[in-house]
């Protein structure tokens, strides 16, 4: 432990912290999704066009997918879930933590698990321009202690003692970032955006309080944390999932919507009626954190092309922006719907990391094209799988060759306009065709 995240261990250890009671939960609640490119952002950037935000996305998508890719025959012990971190988050979302309640904006991942913000007394922090979190401010904060039950949901290498018996969490990201402190809990406080209550809090959260923090990812100073969705038992939907009957859901938005997606929680999350199609979610013993599907084949017009992959061959991702097929099974789909455009692809000039490149025309008819995945399918529209690049006047596919043999992952892109439904305890993910903008 270094000298100077144990003298702040310290500070924390003179202090006698009482523990939360827990309240009454509601059955369901809704916050506002952000995306990092949308006018409602902190990173908004309107001298951008709409072609190079959707580059710039392509490109943050690559770099995540590549520290999967250089990580995953892992020969130093670090987590993969400690490694799919977006670059300055995709989606972010607003909490509060503690009592009284300090307001946070956050990245929302579902490639994390671990909930944390930057904690004071800092030894190292990167800039924001919120006072940091002063957890000795607050009457609801608990630091845990090792051989507690938070503590030991802690991976291997992730969490040690510190001299007082405080746990101390580390997570190291995949590209040298890191996160550490005092694995604490507290309570989270939530708007509900569409619900009849106006916040929702839940007492006893485990959370790391970050001490020492180096986060090269961030270059905006509005962002203080991160909260995990993943399916690993620190996220958040993990550790709330009693509350919220195991399920959450997201409707994402298209880059050009001026509105907020919707993250939704227990009831508000359960959608029903005819479209709905489902799918069994796989938990991945090597890989805890992600939720894995089996897509089947792809279908182009009237022709299936089919994976020929094992159980459990994709991961379905908000934060990763393209789809990623593995590469053998790339060639194949794109030569099927080469074919089936009738179209000379674009060989130059094609902006990096997109593959698939064809001139643009009026009028333009795509064929149908659907994920085949076990028990459903999706059908996908051309806003799920075209760019339209304005300067090089070409259409580009937002599906492209994975740096990784054997893993495909399905990106936002291909989700949009789709609400898709994660249920943890029934063990599926459902999805249902709907403007997010009305639903």
């Amino acid at each position: 432990m270094s000298p100077s995240l144990f003298f702040c261990l310290a500070f924390f250890s003179v202090y006698s912290l009482s523990s939360a009671e827990a309240d009454e939960s509601p059955s369901g609640f809704t916050v506002d999704l952000i995306h990092r490119d949308s006018p409602l952002s902190p990173f908004y950037n309107p001298s951008l066009t709409p072609s190079q935000r959707i580059i710039n996305a392509a490109l943050r998508s690559n770099s995540r997918l590549n520290r999967l890719s250089s990580h995953r025959l892992d020969q130093t012990n670090k987590l993969p879930q400690s490694i799919l971190v977006p670059d300055n988050g995709e989606y972010l979302m607003k909490f509060y933590i503690g009592t009284p309640p300090v307001e946070r904006l956050a990245i929302a991942d579902t490639g994390s698990d671990l909930i944390w913000v930057q904690c004071s007394p800092c030894a190292s922090c990167f800039p924001q321009d919120t006072p940091l979190f002063e957890p000795l401010k607050s009457s609801t904060f608990v630091g845990t202690t090792c051989g507690t039950q938070p503590c030991t949901l802690l991976q291997n290498g992730q969490g040690q003692c510190g001299n007082s018996g405080e746990c101390v969490y580390f997570y190291e990201y995949g590209d040298n970032s890191f996160s550490a402190g005092l694995l604490s809990t507290e309570t989270l406080t939530f708007d509900d955006s569409q619900g009849g209550a106006q916040t929702v809090s839940f007492p006893n959260t485990i959370f790391g309080c970050g001490l020492l923090n180096n986060f090269t990812v961030y270059s905006n100073t509005k962002l203080t944390g991160l909260v995990g969705l993943g399916a690993g038992p620190l996220s958040l939907v993990s550790q709330i999932g009693d509350q919220i009957g195991h399920k959450f859901s997201y409707c994402l938005l298209p880059f050009s919507s001026t509105s907020s997606s919707k993250l939704r929680f227990g009831n508000e999350a359960i959608i029903t009626g005819n479209g709905v199609v489902s799918t069994p979610m796989i938990i991945n013993p090597s890989l805890p954190t992600f939720y894995f599907l089996n897509l089947e084949a792809v279908t182009v017009a009237q022709k299936t092309v089919p994976t020929g992959g094992t159980e459990g061959n994709v991961i379905i991702d908000s934060g990763t922006v393209l789809t990623y097929l593995e590469p053998t099974f790339f060639s194949t789909f794109a030569a099927s719907l080469q074919e089936a455009l009738g179209v000379e692809l674009v060989q130059e000039d094609i902006p990096s990391p997109l593959n698939f490149c064809f001139p643009y025309r009026e009028n333009f008819a795509f064929p149908e094209i659907a994920f085949q995945f076990t028990g459903a399918t999706v059908p996908l529209k051309p806003i799920n799988l075209l760019i339209h690049i304005t300067d090089r006047n070409m259409l580009c596919l937002t599906i492209v060759p994975s740096p990784m043999t054997g893993i495909s992952i399905i990106g936002s892109f291909s989700q949009f306009n789709l609400h898709v439904v994660y249920d943890l305890e029934g063990k599926k993910v459902s999805f249902h065709p709907t403007d997010c903008s009305k639903d």
